[in-house]
C-alpha cells in the first residue's frame, strides 16, 4: 500500500508543477541565505581565533557553507525541472534525472538539519575550546617581542574592553600568571628578585591585572595592583568595590556571545530545513505522479502520486533484501572453490585413462 497517496487531475499536476518552480526559485534564495549564515559565523569565529585552543569548531559553518552551495546548485536545476514537468513530452527529457534528483534533494535536506542540530549541540566544544585558548594565550600576554604571540597582548586587551571581562573565569586568573615580561623588570630591586626566587618557577606573580580589566563605571580610579590588599590603598574595600574591575570572566562573555548567534542560526536554519522538507514532498509526488501518467500512455488522465510507493516496513525490507543480494553476489566472486573442480570431473579422468589403456594393450 502506497504511503501518502493523492490523486492528481492534469490541471492539478501543471498547477503544482508551478508552484514547485516557484517554491525552487525561493529556494535558491534560501540557499543564498544559508550561505551567507554560515560565512557570518566562520568570520565571528575568525575574529577570535587567537583565544581559541583548536578549529574544530568551524565544522558547523563549513557544514552552512556547502548546504548553501549545494542549495542553491540543486534548486536552480530544480526550478527548471518543475518548469517542464508541466508539459508531459518535456517531462521525458528528466525522466531518468527525476530519481537521482529526488535522491539529492533528500540528502541536502538531511544535511540541512544536521548543520541546525551543528548549532545548538556545539556549546560544550566552544566552552573547552574558550577555556583552553584563553588560559594558554594569558600565559602568552607578556610575549609582545616573541613572533607568533607578539599580538596576544593586543588581543587580550581588546577582547576584555569590548566584552567587559576579566580574566579567564574571572579576574583572580591574572594573580595565577606573569603577564609582566622580566623586561621591564627592575631586577636591582630586592623586592622584585625576593618575589622571583620564592615561586618554584620563577614567575613573577602578583596580584594584579591588565589595565583593561578596568571597569568604565567606577567612581575613582581604577586600581589594579595590590587589589586583594585593603589597606595598600585609601579608603579601598575590596568587598564593596564591585566596580572597579569586570567581574565577569571572558570564557563566559565570549560563550554567552556565540551562543546566541548560533541559537539565531539555528533557528533560522531550522526554518529553511521545513520550508525545504515541504519543496522535497511536493517534488516527489510530482515524480511520482508524472511517471504514472506516462505508464497510463494519457496525458489527460488522472495519475496517483505518492511518497512511497509501499509501506514503510516494506520499502525497509526491500532494501534491506537488495543488499543482502548484493552482499551474496560478492561472496559468491570472492568464493575460494569456485573454481576447484569437481569429484565427478575427477572421477572423469581415470576412466578416460583406462579405456585409452585397453585400447593399445602393452
Amino acid at each position: 500500500m502506497a504511503v501518502g497517496k493523492v490523486t492528481f487531475t492534469k490541471e492539478e499536476r501543471e498547477k503544482l508543477a508551478e508552484v514547485l518552480c516557484l517554491l525552487n526559485w525561493i529556494s535558491v534564495v534560501t540557499g543564498a541565505t544559508l550561505f551567507g549564515l554560515g560565512l557570518f559565523l566562520k568570520l565571528e569565529i575568525h575574529k577570535w581565533q587567537e583565544v581559541m585552543s583548536e578549529q574544530g569548531v568551524l565544522y558547523a559553518p563549513h557544514m552552512l557553507i556547502a548546504t548553501g552551495l549545494a542549495a542553491c546548485c540543486i534548486n536552480f536545476l530544480g526550478g527548471k525541472i518543475c518548469l517542464d514537468c508541466i508539459d508531459t513530452n518535456k517531462f521525458l527529457r528528466w525522466k531518468v534525472v527525476m530519481m537521482p534528483y529526488v535522491i539529492c534533494t533528500f540528502f541536502f535536506t538531511s544535511c540541512v538539519l544536521a548543520g541546525a542540530l551543528m548549532c545548538y549541540s556545539i556549546r560544550s566544544q566552544l566552552e573547552e575550546s574558550l577555556f583552553l585558548g584563553l588560559r594558554s594565550a594569558m600565559r602568552y600576554y607578556k610575549d609582545t617581542d616573541t613572533p607568533g604571540r607578539c599580538y596576544l597582548k593586543r588581543t587580550l586587551d581588546l577582547l576584555q574592553i569590548q566584552f567587559q571581562c576579566c580574566g579567564n573565569t574571572g579576574y583572580r586568573d591574572w594573580f595565577q600568571v606573569q603577564w609582566i615580561s622580566n623586561r621591564y623588570l627592575d631586577m636591582t630591586s630586592s623586592t622584585v628578585v625576593g618575589r622571583l626566587r620564592s615561586n618554584v618557577e620563577g614567575k613573577y606573580l602578583m596580584d594584579g591585572v591588565p589595565f583593561s580589566c578596568c571597569s568604565t563605571f567606577s567612581p575613582r580610579p581604577c586600581i589594579q595592583q595590590q587589589v586583594s590588599n585593603s589597606s595598600a590603598h585609601f579608603n579601598y574595600d575590596l568587598q564593596s568595590q564591585q566596580l572597579n574591575l569586570w567581574r565577569r570572566g571572558c570564557c563566559q562573555a565570549l560563550l554567552e556571545h556565540y551562543t546566541g548567534i548560533m541559537q539565531s542560526i539555528g533557528l533560522t536554519v531550522l526554518l529553511i530545513w521545513l520550508f525545504e522538507l515541504l519543496v522535497l514532498t511536493g517534488v516527489r509526488y510530482l515524480q511520482t505522479a508524472m511517471e504514472n501518467v506516462l505508464r497510463l500512455g494519457e496525458p489527460d488522465s488522472e495519475s496517483d502520486g505518492w511518497i512511497l510507493e509501499n509501506s514503510l516496513a516494506e520499502t525497509a525490507r526491500s532494501n534491506f533484501n537488495i543488499i543482502k543480494n548484493l552482499g551474496k553476489c560478492y561472496q559468491a566472486d570472492d568464493d575460494p572453490n569456485i573454481n576447484i573442480p569437481t569429484t565427478a570431473a575427477e572421477q572423469e579422468v581415470p576412466s578416460q585413462q583406462i579405456v585409452v589403456s585397453s585400447l593399445h594393450p602393452a
